[in-house]
């Protein structure tokens, strides 16, 4: 997701060519809807169906479409629908396949809302695409196949990547145990399923040969990584292992849940040179009555203690969190505790959403469902808020180095992100200069903006202020 919060189609495969002689070679388009997690899937699918012989990376003339769909909000579940809709209505004689989320969520629902798909296929599948794709051509009816989530991971060696080579998501589990009331995630995901260590230990060393420095580890929960495999929270013995690969020049980890950020964590984090002191914990919202509501842990003030600890541990810390603002009985003073926070904890990063009714969830039933007109007010005066806190804390970076790990480069400018900025969500940094991107460079801070920062490389003659005007490149705000 962006930092508006707006799910986009992941970065386009390129083409592949057939590797395996022992299928029918179909050309394949793969759209990837939602999150990070389904993008990893997809390079999963494409991985798969790239050994059985198929070419990965065809467009509109493709023989089969595979639409990895993302169910978490209505949003996310209309976004799908339409891309559904516009693949069906130019298939030609080739064959649409639904896969992810949103099919394992609505299954026969989803085949009545859009429908003329060959096939609605659930999560954790990645591993069977190859006989699906084989299969969806034998067949002439539409076929709805979901059934409870069982995770099956693909070989390490099959992923195919997509997007730039030296950044690379990481899936250290699925599901998640814990039933926050407005959460549709458990019900189509399944129960919190961690990786093997091994075999995320592999992948990560699969990773690096194939261009990555920066591993960016995902799972709903990472704090609970391991319990269910090893009887113990296993994160602080996977981030050591991790630490020691060649290669590996940051490790960023997504995302935290407040009451399992244990001392044993930070100091992993805080003893391993390459895990970034970025803490992604989202909190959802801070008043106490609220978050009884929401089934989340503990109230602001605890909170607030949390937060004092991570900073005394990790040095120069870069703390995001995410909220739900207008969540069922939301009052005014509850919404006012949450602004009080914001301005006490001072937070680099904070994100929010207003607060979506999803059917299947407890808070779809509740009372006291805020009107939407009050729900993005209430959005606005949050964004507000925040907009003065990051740019505070964005100028105590002036004068300061950071090491950017360069996305783009152009006219003499490149653009990167620091320990600060996590990929698709936080802001850039800007510097005059020149390097290779993919490459990790040192800049010199000289001004701090609302969300980004802009500077120049060491050895490069700091600009004027005037002298900011780069032509455009792709960052979330980049200097115009």
């Amino acid at each position: 997701m962006n930092r508006t919060g707006i799910t986009t189609p992941s970065p386009t495969f390129l083409m592949s060519e057939p590797t395996s002689p022992h299928s029918v070679s179909q050309r394949v388009r793969i759209i990837t809807l939602g999150c990070a997690k389904n993008e990893v899937d997809s390079e999963e699918i494409a991985g798969v169906l790239r050994g059985e012989g198929h070419v990965v990376g065809a467009n509109e003339d493709a023989d089969v479409t595979i639409i990895n769909t993302c169910g978490f909000l209505e949003s996310a579940k209309q976004e799908s629908i339409r891309t559904i809709q516009q693949a069906v209505a130019s298939k030609g004689n080739g064959r649409v396949i639904v896969a992810g989320c949103l099919a394992q969520r609505m299954g026969e629902e989803l085949r009545r809302l859009a429908p003329g798909a060959d096939l609605y296929v659930g999560v954790g599948q990645m591993a069977r695409f190859g006989a699906l794709v084989k299969d969806v051509f034998g067949h002439a009816e539409s076929r709805v196949e979901v059934t409870p989530p069982h995770h099956r991971w693909a070989d390490v060696a099959t992923r195919a990547r997509t997007g730039k080579a030296w950044s690379a998501y990481l899936k250290i589990s699925e599901g998640c145990d814990h039933r926050c009331t407005f959460c549709t995630i458990p019900s189509f995901r399944g129960n919190h399923v961690s990786k093997p260590i091994e075999r995320v230990v592999e992948e990560a060393h699969h990773l690096v040969k194939t261009g990555a420095k920066e591993i960016n580890l995902i799972a709903q929960d990472v704090t609970q990584y391991g319990y269910d495999l090893y009887k113990e929270f296993t994160l602080p013995k996977l981030l050591r292992e991790l630490n020691e690969i060649p290669g590996i020049e940051w490790v960023r980890l997504l995302y935290f849940y407040p009451n399992r950020l244990t001392d044993e964590v930070l100091d992993a984090m805080a003893d391993c040179e390459h895990v970034l002191p970025y803490v992604d914990i989202p909190l959802q919202h801070v008043h106490p009555d609220t978050l009884r509501r929401m089934k989340r842990p503990w109230d602001g003030d605890r909170y607030l203690a949390l937060f004092d600890k991570v900073r005394a541990r990790l040095t120069r810390v870069a703390i995001r969190t995410t909220f739900i603002v207008g969540f069922p009985g939301e009052t005014e003073a509850e919404f006012s505790a949450l602004l009080d926070f914001v301005r006490t904890a001072r937070l680099d990063r904070v994100g929010a959403f207003t607060f979506s009714r999803e059917p299947g969830t407890p808070s779809y039933e509740m009372e006291g469902q805020v009107p939407a007109r009050v729900k993005q007010e209430r959005f606005d005066r949050l964004m507000r808020a925040q907009q003065g806190i990051s740019l505070a804390i964005n100028r105590t970076y002036e004068g300061h180095s950071l090491k950017v790990l360069v996305e783009e480069a152009k006219d003499g400018w490149v653009a990167g992100r620091s320990f600060r900025d996590a990929p698709e969500i936080d802001g850039w940094v800007y510097a005059q200069g020149d390097a290779v991107p993919g490459s990790i460079v040192e800049v010199k801070v000289t001004e701090g903006r609302i969300h980004d920062l802009y500077g120049h490389l060491a050895g490069v003659t700091a600009p004027k202020r005037r002298a900011l005007t780069p032509l455009t490149m792709s960052g979330p705000s980049a200097p115009q």
